[in-house]
């Protein structure tokens, strides 16, 4: 019988291969479900937690787990495509000794058959010794120097959590900042001006950010140019029609 294949182990993160997939479903116009590896207590969301994503840039995810009104950027290592971890492999066993008995060996020459078979006598006891046992001889004890104890700390660094800071800017012109440690969201966003947003864009050198970010504030700069020249059009006319009610008199 051909011997089994054995199932490839369950990664404990999103891998490449989850992300393209992913992606490929969001094109297709779903909404594919993934996991989080660690709970958020402060959202109530547990461990093995779903969520349906969103939207997909690179290896951060924007999902929506289930029970949160909310949408909340995750990176790739801390999702996982199953709801219940991998399971840890197996330890190997240790192969069991089997003590086999060793064959006395004696010297000399073979017994003969009728010897083999003839029945052993009770064997004579053992004479004592009268002699009395050799005491061992005292010898001072030396104590070992007491072992110095190292001064170095063993104790590893825990890394800090992944940071993940969004701008979110909407079509009135209004931008804020949320801020993610953790895949834990912090309480509240902070409003942020225009012109900080675009100073920012401009400082990370990024054209992609700063192409989206330019459409809007060039959007809301033409709205309120419109707005300029149509109130200027207003008071042109309004005293207008103050000089006319003036002349009048």
């Amino acid at each position: 019988m051909p011997p089994r294949r054995r199932s490839a182990p369950i990664p404990e993160s999103l891998t490449p291969d989850n992300l393209t997939a992913i992606a490929a479903a969001l094109a297709d116009g779903k909404r594919p479900t993934v996991y989080l590896r660690e709970g958020t207590p402060s959202l109530g969301l547990a461990p093995g937690a779903s969520a349906r994503v969103l939207s997909i840039d690179g290896t951060t995810l924007t999902v929506k787990p289930s029970g949160v009104n909310d949408e909340l950027p995750y990176e790739a290592d801390e999702l996982r495509i199953t709801k219940n971890p991998p399971p840890e492999p197996e330890k190997p066993k240790p192969a069991k000794s089997v003590a086999r008995p060793a064959a006395a060996r004696r010297s000399g020459p073979v017994p003969s058959a009728a010897a083999a078979t003839k029945p052993a006598g009770p064997k004579p006891a053992p004479a004592k010794s009268t002699a009395p046992a050799p005491k061992p001889a005292t010898t001072p004890t030396e104590t070992a120097p007491p072992a110095k104890k190292s001064t170095r700390r063993t104790a590893a660094r825990k890394a800090p959590a992944a940071v993940t800071v969004t701008i979110h800017g909407s079509a009135e012109n209004e931008w804020s900042v949320s801020v993610t440690r953790g895949g834990r969201k912090l309480p509240r966003s902070r409003s942020v001006t225009p012109d900080s947003v675009e100073s920012a864009m401009a400082e990370l050198g990024d054209e992609q950010a700063q192409a989206a970010t330019s459409s809007i504030l060039n959007a809301a700069r033409e709205e309120a140019q419109r707005r300029v020249d149509e109130l200027s059009r207003e008071l042109a006319a309004a005293r207008e029609a103050l000089a006319i009610l003036d002349g009048s008199t």
